[in-house]
């Protein structure tokens, strides 16, 4: 995609701190970390979205996440590490390039977690069943 700023990464047309970089594969330093350390790890071919992305391409950036994450966690002697994918507007997505996050985690980081609540009496099962029907 043209206007797409990651393409423009893996083209070279635009900086990025890179920290893994394959055939198929580019990590690089977000430029708006939640700690030091949060890299991005994407596929150099430009899909939109998980739902778009080849089932061989989330398996190879499944074994890339480990191995980033382990390097990161070293890097910066993280207490944890966070992965995260943003799918369309409503959950964040910003760039509509597939990418994950992988974040550094420390015990007192002050960035907190989404808070859960419990489903209403027999409606998990009434969710569970719908969710059924779509696999």
């Amino acid at each position: 995609m043209n206007d797409c700023v990651f393409c423009k990464i893996i083209k070279g047309e635009m900086p990025a701190d890179k920290i893994y970089e394959d055939e198929n594969y580019l990590a690089f330093l977000d430029i708006t970390p939640i700690n030091p350390g949060h890299t991005l790890l994407m596929p150099k071919k430009h899909y939109k979205n998980l739902y778009s992305l080849p089932n061989d391409v989330l398996n190879d950036m499944a074994l890339l996440i480990k191995k980033i994450a382990v390097a990161v966690k070293q890097a910066v002697s993280a207490d944890g590490i966070n992965i995260g994918m943003n799918n369309e507007q409503a959950a964040g997505q910003i760039v509509p390039h597939v990418h994950f996050h992988v974040i550094p985690r420390f015990l007192n980081d002050g960035h907190r977690h989404w808070h859960g609540k419990q489903y209403p009496p027999n409606k998990s099962k009434e969710i569970a069943e719908q969710i059924k029907k779509f696999l």
